[in-house]
């Protein structure tokens, strides 16, 4: 009689106890020459039994229909079949006589009626492991999921840690990933900018050693866990980890993410360092920039309205005057020594007093995030108690989830290890300080920096530069008085 052998290893179940492929093929061997028996053909994949559809075992299921008077050598009747359908071509195969043997190593079988009946329960014993392990598998998600653990791979900047089956900062690439986010977050960085960047700071694939792909770095901006949460089929979890950025950051590249849709060549940037930055005042159309060699070899940068598919009478204005116009507006925003000295005497001031009371202004936010961590209890009976539908559930959930990370944040910020906004306002005095530096300097990329850092809305009108400035730049723009500290 004819044999066909028959070796499957599955990479999904946890059956570490099985022998490897190579393993079972060399056993399997041995033991036909033991019992004398004639192998023909062999047949070997990679494939989870728990559905029907193995594309090689139904080759040979074919075979032996055809051919008939065949039999079959196998480590195990789980290598066969760990579902119903399988099991059942098997045993109906038997019956018909088209297998008219079955080998195993480890399992007896003879074509009786005993036989048959010894071959189901095996077939049925290998179908419950199957379903037993997939039913443990979900109940281990399920509880990971009540920890803030999320299943899976560690994203870029975590690390798998077996011991435990937790998810942990990776110390040596945590703070890179935390540098590409702010980058990105400048407005001033393109996915390939930070292609390079990620390069720098030793940020490569684990797997290639090669840099990491861009379809990568823009999902990593994406990935909701740098913050402390994370998402499982479409539902939002609050994670037990701790996250390398703040929800405010996240939310800044979000902004920036959409409003670009597709990123722009770094090289646009370089030749024009202010295109993509003002709009027209006339007709609102983006101003577009060009570069114009006069006959005397002498290069001029121009910057116009792109005038789509609209009337507009606004002109083109050269980029040395544009420049000129913002040395100007640099110098109206800047404040002298004395000031500057005298603002952070006043902040140091206030910034011991906001350390005082910072405890006694938590006291609203506090009793918020109780009120949404009831809020979240309902919300879970009411669907579980079938009143709301799971769409309705996921979206209230992943509300009042980024709501209570906005309030950790801000009792952090608050609580005395931060003070935020202060520290942004010393941040801005000293900025403030160095914008007659920014207007003296050549390099037109700081200049584009800092002016996108003071102001918003940015225009052009009757070729003259006109802008939105923020608080607390409107204060040096009106020449006003400096003691406002207000947040």
């Amino acid at each position: 009689m004819k044999y066909f052998l028959y070796a499957r290893k599955s990479t999904d179940e946890d059956d570490r106890q099985v022998l490897s492929i190579e393993a079972q093929v060399t056993e399997l061997h041995e033991f036909a020459r033991k019992e004398n028996l004639e192998v023909v053909k062999e047949f070997v994949e990679s494939k989870t039994a728990k559905a029907p559809g193995r594309p090689i075992f139904n080759s040979m299921i074919k075979e032996i229909e055809l051919l008939g008077n065949v039999g079959i050598l196998a480590w195990h009747p789980d290598r066969l079949a760990r579902n119903s359908i399988d099991g059942g071509k098997i045993i109906y195969l038997v019956d018909e006589e088209k297998i008219t043997s079955l080998k195993f190593p480890t399992f007896w079988f003879d074509s009786t009626p005993q036989g048959k009946f010894m071959l189901n329960i095996a077939f049925g014993q290998s179908k419950y492991y199957i379903d037993n392990l997939s039913e443990n598998i979900k109940r281990g998600i399920r509880q990971k999921l009540r920890r803030g653990e999320m299943p899976g791979l560690a994203p870029v900047g975590y690390l798998n840690e077996l011991r435990n089956h937790t998810l942990v900062k990776d110390l040596e690439r945590w703070l890179a990933v935390k540098k590409m986010f702010l980058a990105y977050a400048t407005g001033e960085k393109t996915l390939e900018d930070l292609q390079k960047l990620s390069l720098s700071f030793g940020l490569v694939s684990r797997r290639t050693g090669k840099a990491l792909h861009i379809s990568k770095i823009d999902c990593m901006l994406r990935n909701p866990f740098y913050y402390g949460v994370f998402k499982h089929k479409g539902e939002l979890y609050q994670g037990s980890h701790e996250p390398i950025i703040s929800k405010k950051l996240f939310d800044k590249v979000q902004r920036i993410v959409e409003e670009r849709g597709k990123p722009r060549k770094a090289e646009e940037i370089v030749a024009f360092a202010f295109r993509g930055v003002f709009t027209c005042g006339e007709c609102g159309r983006a101003v577009t920039a060009e570069k114009k060699i006069k006959p005397s070899g002498r290069t001029y940068i121009y910057y116009r309205c792109t005038k789509k598919n609209r009337v507009c009478h606004q002109k083109y204005l050269e980029e040395r005057k544009l420049v000129a116009q913002l040395k100007e507006l640099f110098r109206e925003v800047s404040i002298c020594e004395s000031w500057k000295d005298e603002m952070l005497k006043q902040w140091e001031k206030d910034y011991k007093e906001a350390q005082t009371s910072s405890s006694s202004s938590a006291v609203p936010l506090k009793q918020e995030l109780k009120t949404l961590e009831e809020k979240q209890m309902r919300l879970l009976d009411a669907y579980l108690d079938q009143t709301i539908t799971n769409e309705e559930y996921t979206k209230a959930k992943e509300k009042i989830l980024n709501r209570k990370i906005e309030i950790k944040e801000n009792l952090k910020e608050n609580g005395g290890r931060g003070l935020h906004w202060l520290e942004l306002f010393r941040e801005w005095i000293i900025s403030a300080h160095q914008a007659l530096s920014y207007a003296s300097s050549e390099n037109l990329e700081e200049k584009r920096s800092f002016l996108q850092k003071i102001g918003s809305n940015f225009r052009l009108t009757g070729q003259k530069v006109a802008c939105s400035l923020q608080n607390p730049w409107i204060i040096c723009a009106e020449k006003s008085r400096f003691t406002v500290w207000s947040r």
